[in-house]
């Protein structure tokens, strides 16, 4: 019975293996553009370029192996669930820095 229960519980979520894989991953992501921007291999536009991409490959790396989001067709209704979330908050946190930054340049005119 309990092996049943287990069984069920544990589906959702990854192995050992798609952890380290997320892990590895996660460090390289990381130490890369820490190495570039310490080094100053590239010019400071393509420096920030590069560290934008990273940190986008990373979200995405964060995603799929520790959140367990993708489109199979029992992880697509959290996949579309958290892309909503995220559109919300991005909604919300612009919107107000964009009404703040509004505010301010009319009270510079007063």
């Amino acid at each position: 019975m309990s092996d049943l229960s287990h069984a069920s519980h544990d589906e959702g979520h990854g192995s050992v293996k798609s952890y380290l894989i997320g892990f590895v991953l996660s460090v390289i992501l990381t130490v890369i553009p820490f190495a570039l921007v310490m080094t100053g291999a590239f010019s400071k536009p393509a420096t920030i370029v590069t560290v934008v991409v990273f940190a986008v490959v990373q979200i995405i790396v964060h995603l799929k192996y520790f959140l367990h989001l993708d489109f199979t067709p029992t992880g697509k209704e959290n996949t579309v669930a958290f892309l909503f979330s995220a559109l919300i908050i991005g909604l919300v946190v612009g919107l107000s820095i964009w009404i703040i930054y509004s505010a301010n340049a009319l009270m510079m005119y007063m």
